[in-house]
């Protein structure tokens, strides 16, 4: 077995224990804190089969591929067949990877009614998907410059969900860096050679991971994703595995896709059947596509980096991102729907509106219906996940029973709320998700009925169906048994004469049935062919023949019906899963319900009002805007000073925006794009007063930090970004460009600075923010009065603190600066840098040389300047009176210094 799985780490099952071998009892011990020893020629550790679901998740969690080998027999079947002299047969019957974890083996759901802390568990990733990457370079010049074409394919097993995309991507991989980010996968399946740019890209996102948390990579033979083999596969998949008569259908459907897509499919494929979860892929009409411009903003990974959209950039965790502020959500499938909302801002403003009309309806409404709804998604299971195990047939019938149940009582609960909904619910998207979920959610009500609720909560297969007429090989085997246990219990009178004992009843004693207990002074009467048993110092416990015959024959009985349980157990599962489309529907509604709920959960929280969104206007106006982020941070105590934003493409759509270091710039131009942002994802903003006209793209270059990975410096980064947004920002765009040009020296920052932002001026239109340090970029104001406004973040230079410290030494010591964090209009000359060093306890003697060095500079830059001007005076003179006048003004000067 562990030659036909190199890669995975096995746990066999061995009576009531589940045992690890060789290599695999050393991770074990390693990752699991048990103890490992040598057994025979093998190294082993054991864990006890009950605890088997926490340890298998563990390992998962680790990034292992772990494997499930169960006995395929049982004790009396096996005593009656042809081999039972050897081995129990084994057989693997699970693996599970990172974004594979379906089944009862590791599902907690499982032991629910058991007392063991389910928090054991590692806590669910909101989302798991399976990543699979193909390259496919055109022609070998394209490969060098490093544009290829890009096919993915993303599952997610444990919700079905199927994504795929292609595109064209440049040597800096940024289109594909945006979609892993987004998707944030725990495995990617790739070929075994990629291009160096992809590896280096792969590379630089999985270091990021933590050690418990890495994403697990999978590496794949090239032949699998080559596209002659690839169509190959598919073909045979579609036509041949797929069990309805649609197969031709849906194969054109999937030999319309890209070709790197095709093979990307082709690798899942393959990858899934390992798993049997190879089912999901029988429907193409549920593959969606991943980047749909004229749908969703786009946003790509530089943007969802630069402002928090889902994780930080401190400890990349969720707290302190948009996603964290915005989710309120009661659900796990909620949370999930959540996230896509947050990362796909809507583009068209009907859709927007449909949010926000719903959202404020829940806000503003009397009825109580919505605390009603509201209420029913408080403590539900992940029944998303739920339905999926079921259509995988991985489920226990503990679970079964948990999905089921839930979905009978939400079906029951929304049905009788139908006429208050009708009545009191005015926003067309509440209304339909909520009426349309009885409707989807009716079939299920009819499982529920055929199954027996204590035995599917013991998961007691044999006892499950209350009903036996539609299941006649369990009806049969039934009779069977229960022919055999009435010769049993009528023989009971031949032993009673046998013994000549009129009150001899059959016994059970640790499992044995059917026992014959007979006080140990009356053993004598006991016939000879009788068998003892066991014995005690009283009694001894025997079988007659008769019994030892149909005893065995009643054990075959019940193990073969186990086995036949077993089987129709499928069956049934296989009969619900044709439903799987409707209820996954009406969940998707439930999803929806939920992040309405949560989005009306923020607009609660004060000064959050709703934005009039329009579609064709190119504006953002928001008055006394606030950060989403740092508002909530700074909770109640602390007051965040709010801005006011006015860009316009009719008027001014550029801002230049300059001023002390720490003065807010940045926080500031974060959050235009966060309340824009949320205003297209259809959620309340935190401003007394928003407009936004519908953006295409929110384009960001700001931070400065080197790739080691990617090999690019600082400010080899900066211009990548940079170069990315000027080809892709369109007048409908939001260009955001923080301290452009400060990885180089002064003149190249600001020719850069100023040619760049001239370009976006000129001819991209876009509504732009751009922060510097560059005087001379400021200037492009008065070339394009109109569309150019210069703003600064405003300060106070505290004089008599400054002057207190200056004493006798005059010009050397830092000003001390009191920053108001309010947008103001005109240049700020000087960027206090100074005062920052000030702050971050750079030493006095060293603050005082810079101070020093710092006034010498500007002095000789101000002679420099007088000088000039001077020299142009004196260039314009043609009188040789105001010549000497001009040269009486300039002597003193002269005597003291060098003249130019």
């Amino acid at each position: 077995m562990k030659k036909q799985y190199k890669d995975a780490v096995l746990c066999v099952e061995c009576g009531y224990k589940y045992r690890f071998f060789g290599e695999d009892a050393e991770i074990a011990a390693k990752e699991l804190n048990i103890y490992c020893h040598q057994d025979h020629n093998f190294m082993t550790a054991s864990i006890p089969s009950h605890r088997l679901f926490v340890h298998v998740r563990r390992l998962v969690a680790k990034g292992y591929k772990v494997g499930v080998i169960k006995q395929m027999e049982t004790a009396a079947l096996k005593a009656a067949g042809e081999n039972k002299s050897s081995l129990f047969s084994r057989k693997l019957t699970a693996l599970y990877t990172k974004s594979t974890l379906i089944g009862e083996d590791v599902n907690p759901l499982l032991k629910l009614d058991d007392s063991v802390d389910v928090e054991e568990v590692t806590t669910d990733v909101p989302d798991s998907y399976l990543l699979c990457i193909c390259e496919n370079g055109e022609n070998l010049k394209d490969r060098k410059k490093g544009d290829i074409v890009i096919g993915i394919m993303a599952i997610q097993p444990t919700t079905g969900e199927v994504i795929f995309d292609s595109f064209r991507d440049c040597a800096s991989r940024l289109e594909l860096e945006s979609r892993v980010l987004r998707l944030q996968p725990v495995e990617i399946i790739l070929p075994s050679r990629l291009s160096d740019q992809t590896e280096k890209l792969i590379n630089s996102i999985t270091s990021m991971r933590l050690r418990d948390d890495r994403i697990r990579i999978e590496r794949m033979e090239r032949l699998h994703l080559e596209y002659s083999h690839a169509f190959q596969l598919i073909t045979d998949f579609y036509a041949k595995e797929v069990p309805d008569t649609t197969g031709p259908q849906k194969l054109s459907v999937i030999l319309s896709l890209d070709k790197p897509v095709i093979c990307s499919l082709a690798a899942v494929i393959t990858y899934l059947k390992e798993f049997n979860l190879e089912r999901m892929l029988y429907n193409p009409s549920n593959f969606k596509r991943l980047s749909s411009e004229a749908e969703y903003m786009t946003i790509n990974g530089t943007t969802m980096k630069n402002l928090e959209i889902l994780q930080n950039q401190t400890d990349m965790k969720t707290k302190g991102s948009l996603l964290w502020v915005l989710d309120h959500t009661k659900t796990s499938f909620g949370r999930r729907r959540l996230k896509k909302w947050v990362t796909q801002p809507l583009m068209k403003s009907s859709e927007i509106n449909a949010r926000l009309d719903a959202v404020s309806e829940i806000l503003l409404s009397e009825s109580s219906v919505f605390g009603q709804i509201h209420n029913l998604l408080c403590k539900l299971p992940d029944i998303e996940r739920g339905l999926c195990s079921v259509f995988h047939k991985k489920c226990s019938t503990q679970e079964f029973f948990l999905i089921v149940s839930t979905l009978c009582r939400l079906h029951l609960e929304i049905q009788a709320l139908v006429p208050v909904i009708n009545s009191h619910v005015r926003s067309p998207l509440l209304q339909n998700a909520l009426l349309e979920i009885p409707e989807l959610l009716s079939p299920v009500q009819h499982y529920l009925k055929i199954l027996n609720e204590e035995a599917a909560k013991t998961g007691d297969k044999t006892q499950l169906f209350k009903d036996l007429t539609d299941f006649p090989v369990i009806r049969k085997k039934k009779e069977e048994i229960l022919d055999v246990l009435s010769k049993i219990q009528l023989h009971l009178v031949d032993i009673r004469k046998q013994i000549k004992n009129p009150s001899a009843e059959y016994v059970t004693v640790s499992g044995q049935e059917f026992m014959i207990e007979v006080k140990n002074s009356h053993k004598s009467s006991v016939p000879s062919d009788w068998v003892m048993v066991s014995s005690t110092k009283a009694v001894s416990r025997f079988h007659s023949p008769f019994i030892i015959e149909n005893y065995r024959h009643l054990n075959q009985l019940r193990e073969q019906l186990v086995l036949d349980c077993s089987a129709e157990w499928l069956n049934f599962l296989d009969h619900f899963s044709e439903h799987y489309h409707p209820v996954s529907k009406a969940i998707g509604h439930l999803a929806t319900i939920d992040c309405l709920f949560s989005l009306a959960q923020v607009a609660k929280q004060g000064d959050y009002c709703r934005p009039t969104v329009q579609d064709n206007r190119r504006e953002i106006i928001i008055k006394n805007g606030r950060h989403p982020v740092i508002d909530v941070l700074l909770g109640e105590q602390d007051q965040y000073v709010p801005n006011t934003t006015n860009l316009s493409g009719d008027g001014e759509r550029v801002m230049i925006i300059t001023g002390p270091n720490m003065g807010g710039k940045s926080s500031y131009i974060k959050q235009v794009a966060l309340i824009t942002v949320m205003a297209q994802i259809g959620s309340y903003v935190p401003a007394e007063e928003s407009t936004i006209g519908v953006v295409d793209g929110i384009f960001t270059r700001m931070g400065a930090a080197d790739n080691i990975y990617k090999g690019r410096s600082t400010f080899m980064e900066e211009l990548t970004d940079t170069a990315e947004i000027i080809r892709k920002a369109t007048s409908r765009s939001l260009v955001i460009l923080d301290e452009l040009g400060r990885g180089t020296s002064t003149h190249d920052g600001i020719a850069i600075a100023y040619a760049t932002l001239e370009h976006f001026i000129k001819d991209v239109e876009s509504l732009t923010l751009f922060v510097t340090h560059y005087p001379s970029v400021c200037e492009l104001e008065k070339a394009y009065p109109e569309k150019v406004g210069n703003y600064h973040m405003a300060f106070l230079v505290n004089e008599e603190e400054s002057a207190e410290q200056k004493g006798s030494e005059d010009e050397e010591n830092p000003e001390f600066i009191t920053f108001l964090y309010q947008i103001t209009k005109a240049v700020s000359a000087r960027s206090y840098g100074l005062n920052v060093a000030k702050l971050a306890d750079i030493p006095e003697e060293i603050l005082k040389k810079a101070a020093h060095k710092s006034k010498e500079l500007e002095r000789t830059v101000n002679m420099k300047r007088k000088k000039l001007k001077s020299f142009a005076e004196v260039w314009k003179i043609n009188d040789s009176q105001e010549l000497q006048k001009w040269k009486s003004m300039c002597e003193p000067e002269d005597e003291r210094k060098d003249s130019f």
